[in-house]
This record gives structure tokens, C-alpha cells and sequence, in this order.
């Protein structure tokens, strides 16, 4: 009777401790079979009972719910609480003036985000697999997310492993698990189990879901699917993890509750003093409502979101996908940067770099020449032949990156891999086991050819080729030599040799290698750093923002790599194992996340560790990675940043930015493009806020004084949302000023109102209320009506507002040059007057805002409020001399 299935909920708790039980154990526990695999009903059943092999993603919001999500925001809400009131006394078309700003701003956010939400997801469909699985004794071509414990499961070179599998054969597996440990390079697999307690990385007998197959072929049986994977329980500690506001967020959601106190209780002080004054109090509360209405600058969520959208815009053509808006500016006041070695800041490919053979060494790019160095040549050919990897129509070079790495040597040497074999096709091999560290081919012409380290091919040799092609005497100190300055450059050194079976010899002996080998040469590689990555560090480093490197790979290979891109200070570079960051207390690990250049044969959780030190520390952090193992620690960083090449979707679900090229280079750029994002929030407050400050001084002003206000509530969100965001948006398309990465980045405490702006705010705040009552007041004195005094107050600080732009923008910095650079500004200002001349001169418009129409000479006497700002310009930028407005 055939072992009974695992029962509905969760798979057997065996199945926790696969790795370290029997195989035989486990196919019984499963109801399966080693060679038939399951049935296909009961892998139907199994698949109704636990769901498809696909880990659960998080429901995304309804667009109405993510449409309603745009208004919570406190300023809004009393936007909507004014608008009410106005309704509730009758004055319908102020309520939905006030509701058609939160509208406009709600549509602009909730388009934005329904775009990333688009790219990702186009994104995670992109990394769904099929695979080969077994089923009632037939092969069958499935996709993953149809796979279920129990099943039995091919594997080759190039698949993708898309379950947790034990493994039941093994034929020279490797596979690389660098997703889910951090190791680089791939892992020699077998079928014995190991200790209960062992490590993810050291778990032979298993392959996890995620890791590539690099060499060999091996049969798998299924013990867990979709979230019960070593992958799923990543992502289920994702969804425990508070995601972390970022600098703009915090320092926002501040500003906006101090703000929102002071216009509360200014309005509440104008309705009692009016009161006190004997007013009615119908028409304080008026002027109430237009003090709050004037005082909350209600286009500023609309122009923080445009100017974010348009930050990403340029990211993306700049190969950074944002998923949240706020990270955009997140990334412009990092202070560290966590990146990933491989892919980030190498190229994610080994590559032969240097070949010593017959006494000389030769570059990869100079083998042009090199014909009479026989003993170069045979290196070549030993690497090419004693090799397991193998080209593929669709997919390149398939196979272990070392091996990889030196079919292409040869190719680039001109050596024809197909003709070769055909010439001397192999016959036997003895495969790479790390007992012995060598591997060795035999192949038609009687020829073994051997490859290994240095130690072990060494040993078996008595003699050396010259570049003539005559063996000589071994230079055990030469080659000693040769090896070292290869290993001085950060390259992994393989050593090649040769010997010779008799030619009706098929089988291949052990102590046929054991000794009486022809040394033939070493081949160097590494995984070269990036073209670009060393320029982009220097321009991090020049910024003021430092470089850490965070990686699962040799500490020895990451120092130089690291040293390469000129990471550390004063050329040196501080490297530490993971292993010393074991039990540390919070004090010294502090001390040495900030201390060390290089994380080297790190953790998952370290990384996590690493980056909460760092942050308890003051820093703003920017974390990048690719694999399941560093979704944490992305998803904990002020600015998470995954690899939309080679990552995995777990760690894209758990990052902020998304780099469509993989390449470090493109974080300077975003981290650039972050910094002018901010920039251009500064002039966007400096120009929005005045307005709201002499619009709300003047109401107060009037209500203590008992005189007329000058401009009304709905004449107020007229400017402030018409004619102030046709003004104020142009700043958002500002072109970066010149040294803007040559500034360090600003200390993360800083508040979003420095000092500085909140002088020159309240400045340009002042003069705009003394330029609304004087010219009201002059105007209204000279006997004219009460709108058009109003009007013309408004067209005079409208014309001053043109003059206080230009001032603000890139466009008085350059001359012609850089009104060309800034098209928009141009086009914001047009639009703006032309409102401005509907507002006053349209019919319509005058009923709707109370205002007048103006003649030539009022225009020209409005004029003059542009010549009146100049000065205060002038006097406001030494006020606040900042990087963003002084470029």
C-alpha cells in the first residue's frame, strides 16, 4: 500500500528538515516516486490543496481606494472642511473652486503611481519559468507555478531552480545560489544529507528556488512550494517590516502640521478681534475663511508632486525606474550608498584577463602576435577542452562563469572550439571535486589535458613548455612569481597542463594525473569592474556621499575590486569579514559600519544589521542588491534600490528604485537628478509661500484695523492655485545648476524651512502685503470702486511675482543660453499674464471674482511693482545664498 499523501494545510514537518534526511525518507513522506515521480490527478489534487508555486503577492489597492489615498494629506482635509462650510452657507461656487484644487491634485499623484504600479508589474511577469518534471513516468514541459511537493524534477545547465528541491542524482552539479546567500560563485551539489544545524550555503543536497543551474544534471524532488520555499520566508518577513518614510516625507508631514496650527489660529484670532471690533459675525467668519484660504498654500501638494513626477521622468530616461514618489528626493539627500559588488559595480562575468605561458605574459586584448608561443596556445586549447560549458543558440555560453570565461579567451584567440573537438573529441573525463581540485579530459589524439589550482596541477608536474613547444625544466619560482602578480590584481589563477595516454586508451585513470605532467601555462580572470562605476564613485566621493561596498563574495577579491574604483581614503581600503560582525554589541557595530570601506562573506542579516547601524548613526542610506537575501535590508534603507536586469522579484516587490541596466553609474546619475528634485522644491517654496504670507497678513491686517479686506477668499485661490501653479511649475523643469554634485549633501536633520528661506520668505512675504495695501488703498482712496481696487492689487503682485521667478530661476544666470534651457518658464509666464488679462478684462470673470477691468494706465501703474521687486530679490538672495538658487 503506498505511503499515504500529505494531508490538506501544510506539507509534513519532516519537510522543514529536508536537508539533513534521507532521501528514501522523504519520497515516502511525499506519496512520490524517484523514477515515475506523481500521478497526474494526485498533482492536480495537490495543487487544488496548496495553491500554484507562485509566492503571494500583496493585493494591490482598488483605484478608487488608491484615488482616495491622494487626499490624506492635513492640509487637504481643511481644504475639503472649508469647502464644506462654505457649501452649508450657500456659497456653492467658492466650495467647489476650493474641491477643484484637492481634485487636481489628487488626479496628478494618483496618475503617477498607477504608472509604477504598471511597471512593476510588467517587471515581475517577465521572471516566470517552465521546467521539466516527471509525471507518471512521462517527461512533461510545465511552468513553476504548477508544481507541487512530491513532484519529480529535471534539472541542466542553464535552468532555473523553481522549487525548494532535494536532490536524488547528481551528475557534476554546481549551482549558483548567489541570490539567496551572496557567494559568487556556484556551489558543487551532491545527494547527502548534512547536519540539521548546517547553513543555507552549505546544504549540498538541496537546490532552492531562484538559484541557476550553472554545470551538470541532476533530479529533484519537490518538498516545498511558493511561500514554504527558503525564497517565500524572505518575503513573508518583508510584510512584518515597517516601510521607513523618507527625508522629504518626514520633514513635510512637519511642515504641514505647524502650518496648518499657525493658519487655525490666525484665523481664530482674526474672528475674535473682528468680534471684539463689533463686527457681525457672519462677516468675520468670513474673513476667517479667507485668512485660512489665503494662508494655506493649497497649490503646494500639486507642485510637490508634479516636480516629483517629473524627477522620475528623468530618471527613467536615465535608466531608474521610481516606484514611490518621495524616493526621488530621498535619493538626492543620501549620505551612503550599501551597493553590491557583482553586476552593480562589476560587469557580472568573468573574464580571462591575463595568460602566462612559455616565460611571457599576454594581455587578453594583445594575443594578436602571439603565434610563435606555442606554449600560449596549448593553454588556450586546455581551457577550451577540459571544459563543461557549452555555447547555446538562445542563452550564449552556458556553464560555470570560470569555464565560460575561457571559451571566450580562446575565441578571442581565434581557436574554433567545434573543429577542435572534432579533432580531438573528448573520451573520458574526471570531474572538478574539491578533494582533489583539479579536472581532467581525455580526449581522441591520446592527449589528457588538465586544469586546476595552482597547488594541485603544480605537484603533478615534472616539466614545463617552452614557448618553442619543447618541455624544459620545471621554474617552480617563475611561475611562484607569475602567480603572485596575477593574485596582486585581484585574479583567480588556474593552472593548465598535459600529459599523454596511449591512443586506443578510452578510459581516463586517476594515476594517469597523479604525476609526469607538462606544465603548459596559468590563465588569470576576475570579474572586471564596470566602465563606468569608478567614475561615478569618485563623483559619489566628490559629493560627499560615501561608498560602501556589502557583498557575499572573497574579502580578498571584494578589497581589490574595491580598490579598483578607488573606494576607501587616501587609496586605502578598510575590509571586514561578516564573520567579525558576529555578537557584536550595537555600539561597535555602529563603529564598524561607519569605519569600513568592504563587507566581505556577508549575511542576509547582517546587510540588514549593517544598514540599521548605519541609519542609527544619522545616515540616509541607499541600499542596492539583487537577491531574495538582500529584501530585507532594501526594504529597511531609506532608498531601496533593486536590479531590474538580473534581480529577483522579491527583492524589486521590496525596493524603492528599480535600475533597468544594472548599473552603478546610474545611481549617481538618479542620486544627481534626486538632489535638483529638491533643489527645485526650495525654489518652489520660496515662491509659493510669500504669496500665502501677504495674502494672510493682509486679511489680519484688515480685520484688526476694521477696513476692507483688499482681496477675497475666492480671489485668493485664484492666485494661489491659477495664476501662482502656471507660475510655480516652471521651477519643477529647472535644469540642473552646474557643480551640483561637487556640494555635500545636506545633513539629514535639516528642516525643510531652513533658517535662511524662512528669511527670505518672510521678507518677500512683507513686501508683497505692503504692495497689496498700498496699492488698494491708493487706488480706493483716489475714489475708484472697491473691485477695481482690488484687481489692480492683485494684477500688481501678480507682475511682481514675474519678476520674483525670473530672479528665482536658472534663467537670470546665463543670459539667452539659459532661457533656451528652460522653455517652460517661458511658456508658464505667458500663461500666466494671459490669465491675468481674462481675470480683469474678461466679462464673465468679472462677475464670477468681483474684479474690473483695467485701463493703460492702470496696467502701467501695476507695472511699476515689477521695478519695486527687483531690490527685494536682491536683498533676498543674501539672505538665503543657497546652492539651489545662486547656481
Amino acid at each position: 500500500m503506498p505511503p499515504t499523501a500529505p494531508s490538506a494545510g501544510q506539507p509534513p514537518e519532516l519537510l522543514d528538515q529536508a536537508h539533513s534526511t534521507a532521501a528514501a525518507e522523504l519520497i515516502d513522506a511525499l506519496g512520490s516516486d524517484p523514477v515515475r515521480g506523481l500521478r497526474g490527478a494526485e498533482a492536480a489534487q495537490r495543487l487544488q490543496r496548496w495553491g500554484p508555486n507562485q509566492l503571494s503577492q500583496r493585493r494591490g489597492r482598488p483605484g478608487w481606494l488608491r484615488f482616495l489615498g491622494q487626499f490624506h494629506d492635513p492640509l487637504l482635509y481643511t481644504l475639503l472642511a472649508v469647502g464644506a462650510v462654505k457649501l452649508l452657507l450657500g456659497e456653492v461656487s467658492e466650495a467647489w473652486v476650493i474641491w477643484s484644487v484637492t481634485v487636481i491634485n489628487a488626479v496628478i499623484g494618483d496618475v503617477q503611481e498607477n504608472r509604477a504600479e504598471t511597471a512593476i508589474a510588467a517587471l515581475a511577469r517577465s521572471v516566470r519559468t517552465s521546467v521539466e518534471v516527471v509525471r507518471g513516468g512521462q517527461p512533461a514541459r510545465l511552468a513553476s507555478e504548477q508544481l507541487v511537493p512530491g513532484d519529480l524534477v529535471q534539472l541542466e545547465a542553464g535552468s532555473k531552480v523553481p522549487a525548494d528541491l532535494r536532490l536524488l542524482t547528481v551528475q557534476q552539479l554546481q549551482v549558483d545560489e548567489s541570490a539567496l546567500t551572496g557567494e559568487s560563485m556556484p556551489v558543487r551539489k551532491a545527494t547527502t544529507p548534512v547536519e540539521p544545524r548546517t547553513p543555507l550555503a552549505e546544504r549540498h543536497g538541496m537546490a532552492y528556488a531562484g538559484s541557476l543551474v550553472t554545470a551538470g544534471r541532476a533530479s529533484g524532488l519537490v518538498v516545498a512550494t511558493g511561500n514554504a520555499t527558503e525564497v517565500g520566508h524572505i518575503s513573508r518577513s518583508l510584510a512584518d517590516q515597517t516601510s521607513l518614510s523618507t527625508p522629504l516625507t518626514r520633514q513635510f508631514r512637519g511642515f504641514t502640521h505647524t502650518l496648518l496650527q499657525l493658519v487655525l489660529a490666525l484665523a481664530g484670532v482674526t474672528f475674535l478681534v473682528g468680534l471684539a471690533r463689533g463686527r457681525a459675525a457672519a462677516e468675520m467668519f468670513d474673513g476667517a475663511v479667507a485668512l485660512a484660504v489665503g494662508a494655506i498654500p493649497e497649490e503646494l501638494p500639486a507642485i510637490v508632486t508634479i516636480t516629483l513626477a517629473i524627477g522620475v521622468n528623468r530618471m527613467a530616461r536615465r535608466n531608474a525606474i521610481i516606484r514611490k514618489l518621495p524616493a526621488v528626493e530621498a535619493l538626492g539627500s543620501t549620505t551612503v550608498i550599501c551597493s553590491d559588488k557583482t553586476g552593480t559595480l562589476t560587469q557580472n562575468r568573468m573574464t580571462v584577463q591575463q595568460i602566462h605561458a612559455g616565460g611571457e605574459r599576454w594581455p587578453l586584448d594583445q594575443l594578436a602576435g602571439s603565434e610563435h608561443n606555442l606554449a600560449l596556445r596549448d593553454t588556450l586549447l586546455a581551457g577550451m577542452l577540459c571544459n563543461d560549458a557549452r555555447p547555446s543558440q538562445h542563452e550564449g555560453l552556458v556553464g560555470d562563469p570560470t569555464e565560460t570565461a575561457l571559451l571566450q579567451a580562446a575565441a578571442v584567440a581565434g581557436l574554433d572550439r567545434q573543429g577542435c573537438l572534432q579533432r580531438q573529441p573528448r573520451l573520458d573525463v574526471i570531474p572538478f571535486a574539491s578533494e582533489h581540485q583539479f579536472m581532467a579530459t581525455l580526449h581522441g589524439d591520446g592527449r589528457i589535458l588538465v586544469k586546476g589550482s595552482l597547488e594541485a596541477v603544480l605537484a603533478r608536474c615534472d616539466r614545463q613548455l617552452s614557448a618553442a613547444g619543447e618541455p624544459q625544466p620545471l621554474d617552480g619560482a617563475a611561475i611562484s612569481a607569475a602567480v603572485a602578480a596575477m593574485a596582486g590584481a585581484g585574479q583567480r589563477v588556474l593552472a593548465f597542463a598535459s600529459g599523454q595516454a596511449a591512443l586506443h586508451q578510452r578510459q581516463l585513470r586517476p594515476q594517469q594525473c597523479s604525476s609526469g605532467l607538462v606544465f603548459l601555462g596559468l590563465q588569470g580572470m576576475l570579474d572586471p569592474p564596470r566602465p563606468q562605476a569608478r567614475a561615478a564613485v569618485q563623483a559619489c566621493q566628490q559629493a560627499g556621499i560615501t561608498v560602501k561596498m556589502i557583498t557575499g563574495d572573497h574579502r580578498d577579491t571584494a578589497r581589490w575590486v574595491a580598490t579598483e574604483l578607488g573606494l576607501g581614503r587616501g587609496g586605502a581600503v578598510r575590509a571586514i569579514e561578516g564573520r567579525a560582525l558576529e555578537d557584536c554589541p550595537p555600539e561597535q557595530l555602529g563603529r564598524l559600519a561607519q569605519q569600513s570601506d568592504v563587507f566581505a562573506r556577508v549575511a542576509p542579516a547582517q546587510k540588514l544589521a549593517l544598514v540599521q547601524a548605519l541609519q542609527a548613526g544619522g545616515a540616509v542610506v541607499a541600499m542596492t542588491g539583487d537577491g531574495v537575501n538582500d529584501a530585507p535590508a532594501l526594504k529597511q534603507a531609506d532608498i531601496g534600490i533593486a536590479m531590474g536586469e538580473g534581480g529577483t522579484e522579491v527583492a524589486r516587490e521590496a525596493a524603492d528604485m528599480l535600475l533597468t541596466d544594472d548599473n552603478f553609474a546610474t545611481i549617481e546619475a538618479a542620486v544627481e537628478e534626486g538632489r535638483a528634485v529638491y533643489l527645485n522644491l526650495r525654489k518652489a517654496l520660496a515662491f509659493v509661500l510669500p504669496v500665502n504670507g501677504g495674502a494672510s497678513m493682509t486679511i489680519l491686517l484688515g480685520a484688526v484695523l476694521g477696513l476692507q479686506l483688499p482681496v477675497t477668499a475666492l480671489q485668493v485661490l485664484w492666485l494661489n492655485m491659477v495664476c501662482s501653479l502656471s507660475l510655480s511649475v516652471p521651477l519643477a523643469f529647472e535644469p540642473q545648476p552646474p557643480h551640483l554634485m561637487s556640494q555635500p549633501p545636506r545633513p539629514p536633520g535639516e528642516p525643510l524651512l531652513s533658517g535662511r528661506l524662512v528669511r527670505r520668505v518672510l521678507l518677500v512675504s512683507a513686501f508683497y502685503w505692503l504692495l497689496i495695501f498700498g496699492v488698494f488703498l491708493q487706488v480706493s482712496g483716489s475714489g475708484a470702486s472697491l473691485e477695481l481696487a482690488r484687481t489692480m492689487a492683485i494684477q500688481a503682485l501678480v507682475l511682481a511675482q514675474v519678476v520674483y521667478l525670473i530672479c528665482l530661476s536658472q534663467a537670470s544666470r546665463g543670459g539667452w543660453r539659459q532661457w533656451r534651457r528652460v522653455p517652460v518658464l517661458v511658456g508658464g509666464i505667458s500663461l500666466a499674464l494671459l490669465l491675468q488679462l481674462l481675470f480683469s478684462q474678461w466679462s464673465w470673470m468679472n462677475r464670477f471674482f468681483a474684479t474690473a477691468p483695467l485701463s493703460g494706465s492702470q496696467w502701467l501703474l501695476c507695472g511699476l511693482a515689477m521695478l519695486a521687486m527687483l531690490p527685494v530679490a536682491w536683498i533676498g538672495e543674501r539672505l538665503d545664498p543657497t546652492a539651489g538658487f545662486s547656481g
